[in-house]
């Protein structure tokens, strides 16, 4: 995560970060792992946990509070009504891309008015291959996010310091450390179109080793806006 860091300069002296932390194991391990790193990098930076509650009633923020207590780490939980208008409301037949656009609105909101001048979030290196073949099969083009990102009109900026890290890792150290994971509790989790190119690529990573490595090169090597060789 830190060689991420340096490459593309996420973070300066002074920085304050709001973590996006769903309470899943992604941005359960970027939450431990950025406050873990602050204590040695050379680079001085707060941070601050920032989930975002979308308004399902059975969600239970309590382990996600439990632990950042243990690790001395300040929370904040943003309540929205983001669930009565995707589900309720607009009923989208497929919500994931409007909860989506709404949760990082609502992220980036609350981030700044926490005084942050950076959000990090959870995108880890089998994000970016699935994020890419779902652009080329979704979308026919060439594309994927940032590493770095600043919005011009909120003044803010993204980063994605799990880049290089695979997924596999992210569950091992949760495994291991017996760390909690708050249930998504969505009706549409599992059944997206992410998770579709999920388990196309792990099909075809089976009978081409190095498939995602590959993939991942051709990220870096396709001037994709943000990214760098």
């Amino acid at each position: 995560m830190r060689r991420a860091i340096d490459d593309y300069n996420m973070i300066e002296d002074g920085d304050k970060i709001a973590v996006g932390v769903s309470g899943g194991k992604d941005s359960i391990a970027l939450m431990l792992a950025l406050n873990s790193l602050r204590r040695f990098y050379p680079k001085k930076f707060d941070i601050i946990a920032l989930s975002i509650s979308v308004g399902f009633e059975n969600m239970d923020f309590t382990p996600l509070e439990n632990l950042c207590r243990d690790e001395n780490i300040s929370l904040h939980i943003e309540k929205t009504q983001i669930k009565d208008v995707v589900f309720d409301i607009r009923q989208e037949s497929n919500p994931c891309s409007l909860c989506a656009k709404m949760r990082s609105g609502a992220l980036n909101d609350a981030a700044i008015k926490l005084g942050c001048n950076k959000v990090a979030l959870g995108h880890h290196f089998d994000d970016v291959t699935e994020t890419f073949m779902m652009s080329l099969f979704k979308e026919g083009r060439i594309n994927c996010f940032s590493p770095v990102t600043y919005l011009d009109r909120k003044k803010i900026t993204k980063i994605r310091p799990m880049i290089y890290l695979p997924e596999k890792e992210i569950t091992y150290f949760i495994n291991k450390n017996n760390l909690p994971v708050i249930k998504n509790t969505c009706p549409a989790d599992g059944n997206t179109q992410r998770q579709y190119m999920k388990n196309l690529i792990l099909g075809l990573e089976k009978e081409n080793k190095g498939l995602k490595q590959q993939i991942f090169h051709a990220v870096k090597t396709s001037e994709i806006k943000g990214w760098k060789i």
